[in-house]
């Protein structure tokens, strides 16, 4: 009898997963790699490292708290060696399609020996929705697992590249990767495309995200900083962002804002939104890194969909 194991996409995924009583065990993958400082080496001693340091400062994430929830789920998954079959449960956006890039490249290090699977939701109907995992029906849940793509090795060295490269200081070298494939990772291409959106735009010095947050002040016309949170989570694509992810963003941009009850600009939010004035100088932070890029050392052409280097 093959032994199991499942690694999830996050804790509310895995009480649905253990209410289907599949064989296996179950280990949820608690981070979000989308955001701050990564390192190629997943779950060494300096990656770990980098990562608190991230959490801690921008998102008050306690030392205990990293201990009990990240690390000793971690620890968990290393002394799960003798599974022989890994079954991963992530979705099409950003948020969970760099998770995945991050454990596909600790496996392909650590259990090569064992056949790796992925089940990846996101189009399941005839309409333009993306579905999230814990949005599906029990029923549908089991018929994607029986579904399940298993990898290749080569699916596998894949995605550790890709991680690689979002790991690397010039996200110009997966721009160029991008325009190539995505061997069984459906929606990896439309994930990073959005990754690269989040450098910020020559026009306004704002990259896609916050551009849009602006855009919801003045279409949505939301009447509390709780409404304007909510209209963004609601409408966002590829991104997959939860709301401390889309409070720190609006944080970051309260200059622009001349009040939150109800929401309004400032003049200068409005001119820069018409793309009138250019915030960059004034939103640049050094410290701010996508994987392994800072953040402010690029710029996106919205015209030409490409990278530029400063």
């Amino acid at each position: 009898m093959k032994s199991l194991l499942h690694i999830t996409n996050g804790d509310s995924f895995t009480s649905k997963l253990q209410s289907l009583n599949l064989k296996g065990d179950i280990i949820t993958w608690r981070e979000m790699l989308c955001e701050g400082k990564t390192l190629c080496t997943v779950g060494s001693e300096s990656f770990w490292k980098t990562r608190f340091e991230f959490l801690n400062k921008n998102y008050k994430v306690t030392k205990s708290w990293f201990v009990e929830k990240t690390l000793k789920e971690y620890r968990s998954l290393c002394n799960h060696k003798q599974q022989d079959q890994i079954v991963l449960w992530f979705e099409y956006d950003l948020f969970c399609q760099i998770n995945m890039l991050a454990v596909l490249s600790w496996l392909k290090t650590h259990r090569r020996h064992a056949e790796i699977s992925l089940v990846c939701s996101g189009n399941e109907d005839d309409s333009d929705k993306l579905y999230g995992l814990s949005e599906l029906s029990d029923e549908k849940l089991l018929a994607l697992y029986d579904k399940r793509t298993i990898l290749t090795q080569d699916d596998i060295e894949f995605a550790d590249y890709v991680w690689q490269l979002y790991c690397s200081d010039n996200p110009i070298r997966l721009e160029n990767l991008i325009a190539h494939n995505g061997f069984q990772f459906e929606y990896l291409s439309e994930a990073l495309k959005a990754h690269l959106r989040r450098f910020p735009t020559i026009k306004n010095g704002l990259n896609e995200l916050e551009n849009r947050v602006l855009e919801t002040v003045i279409s949505k016309k939301p009447t509390t900083r709780r409404e304007l949170l909510g209209e963004v989570l609601t409408n966002q694509g590829y991104y997959g962002f939860g709301d401390t992810q889309y409070d720190r963003m609006i944080s970051s941009l309260k200059p622009l804002f001349s009040s939150f009850n109800p929401v309004k600009l400032t003049r200068k939010g409005k001119g820069i939104l018409e793309n009138k004035a250019n915030y960059y100088s004034q939103i640049r932070d050094n410290q701010l890194y996508l994987g392994g890029s800072l953040k402010y050392n690029f710029l996106y052409n919205t015209e030409t969909n490409r990278i530029l280097k400063l």
